[in-house]
């Protein structure tokens, strides 16, 4: 029974930050949207904080945790928000705006993480460990989502921010990356690394990439938020 109590914990404090991560992220492009012109998201249904609106069967649970398992890496996705770009207030610099919302609510998710380490000692002696845990699990999983969706190639959030801010011609070549972008991330993610392994050399630029982005992030909202 401890056993099984223990993995449940152990999900949890991987699950619970997952789960608002993603939630809160994609939630916050249809709100964002929404301000700007477009309901699309409330009329489908996507307006919403519930999690199992936002959740992809896969992309949320399966592969991350298959991930984690077997490598101690994490990768995945949820249920895009829909977004008609061409109903936004602004044209361009709208669908920026809409896109930028999700990783601007990762960051502030971060920073509310590294606040609430503040109250996990009034918590009883049995729940500070989890609650500390949990924590440290947002801040690592929001700056991640805020580093890897800042990648500017669409149709991360990132490449719809350049997108948007490019001269419109410079933009519509840019906007054209969309059709191979997810394979440049994925052959960057996973391919590069596994071809360095097989050669004895070192291709995972995406990945130093990513992790020294976290790690100054997270020296700075630490830093940020001052002396405990």
């Amino acid at each position: 029974m401890n056993h099984l109590i223990g993995i449940l914990l152990q999900v949890t404090v991987w699950a619970l930050p997952v789960i608002f991560a993603v939630t809160l992220h994609e939630a916050a492009h249809g709100y964002a949207a929404l301000a700007l012109g477009d309901d699309t998201a409330r009329r489908m249904g996507r307006l919403s904080l519930n999690p199992l609106r936002h959740v992809d069967p896969f992309g949320t649970i399966i592969l991350p945790a298959l991930l984690l398992v077997i490598g101690g890496m994490m990768f995945g996705w949820a249920k895009p928000v829909p977004v008609n770009f061409n109903k936004l207030r602004g044209g361009r610099l709208g669908m920026a705006a809409v896109a930028a919302a999700g990783p601007v609510t990762n960051l502030a998710l971060a920073l509310v993480a590294v606040l609430a380490t503040r109250v996990v000692t009034l918590l009883p002696d049995g729940g500070q460990q989890w609650l500390a845990l949990n924590l440290r699990n947002a801040l690592q999983i929001n700056l991640l989502l805020v580093v890897f969706n800042l990648i500017p190639i669409p149709p991360l959030d990132g490449g719809r921010v350049v997108v948007g801010l490019l001269p419109r011609a410079l933009s519509v070549r840019w906007a054209r990356l969309e059709q191979v972008g997810l394979f440049i991330i994925l052959g960057g993610l996973f391919a590069l690394p596994m071809l360095g392994n097989a050669l004895g050399i070192d291709l995972d630029l995406f990945g130093h990439v990513l992790n020294g982005a976290v790690a100054w992030l997270w020296h700075h909202l630490v830093a940020l938020a001052g002396p405990r």
